[in-house]
């Protein structure tokens, strides 16, 4: 990759914290978003609020960079590195990762619970349900492999007691996903008041993953 474009990704990086945070699902120094380059991928750094990132800043891992490595301890990566290397390690097709804690998503994480089929949009994290994976204790190689199974035929996982995972073939479709969580994770709080909210069946799911593939603006997702 040319050193015109390695510069157009990192500010990417920083543009697409900065959104996330104007989107409200992500705040402070939490969260993480990375994007593949080359043999490896750039990762926000650990403890810098999103307003105060800038390109250089942005830290390169190789995609077989190991716990003992010295670029860990020199450069401070996002502690979740393990989640992007992991992803970015097992998904060639994946080429932009974002970490938030958006508020309705993290309290169904709280209680483990998956996001079912009460929206068609479901469907845009790539199946009938967006799961909620196991809890583990942050920045463990635990948490990753947790992770990657609850991403398993999907682009996007809760994790429990702790927030959203969401996939994409850029950092833009990564960041738009992560917000549709969000709100479907709102729409299942508020529709959970009137009771247990009816639910779209396998079939009518599975019409609705057909439309998606050749529909809107990623697989999955709505124009």
């Amino acid at each position: 990759m040319s050193a015109v474009k390695e510069s157009a990704l990192r500010r990417g990086i920083v543009e697409t914290a900065l959104e996330m945070e104007r989107l409200g699902i992500n705040q402070g120094t939490s969260g993480n978003v990375s994007a593949r380059l080359g043999d490896g991928f750039l990762i926000t750094p650990s403890g810098v609020p999103a307003r105060e990132l800038h390109e250089e800043n942005m830290v390169w891992l190789p995609l077989d960079v190991a716990d003992n490595a010295d670029v860990l301890r020199e450069k401070r990566p996002s502690s979740e590195w393990r989640i992007h290397r992991d992803i970015l390690r097992a998904r060639e097709e994946i080429h932009a990762v974002v970490h938030t804690h958006s508020v309705a998503a993290t309290a169904l994480a709280i209680h483990g619970r998956d996001i079912p089929a009460l929206h068609y949009m479901v469907a845009a994290a790539g199946g009938n349900s967006i799961r909620c994976a196991p809890y583990a204790l942050f920045g463990t190689q635990l948490l990753s492999d947790h992770a990657l199974r609850a991403l398993q035929d999907r682009r996007a996982c809760l994790l429990a007691h702790h927030g959203v995972i969401a996939l994409g073939d850029d950092l833009a479709r990564a960041v738009w996903l992560a917000h549709e969580v969000e709100v479907l994770a709102r729409q299942y709080l508020l529709a959970c008041q009137l009771g247990a909210p009816p639910l779209l069946s396998d079939a009518q799911m599975d019409e609705v993953l057909e439309r998606f593939k050749t529909y809107g603006r990623q697989k999955g997702a709505k124009s």
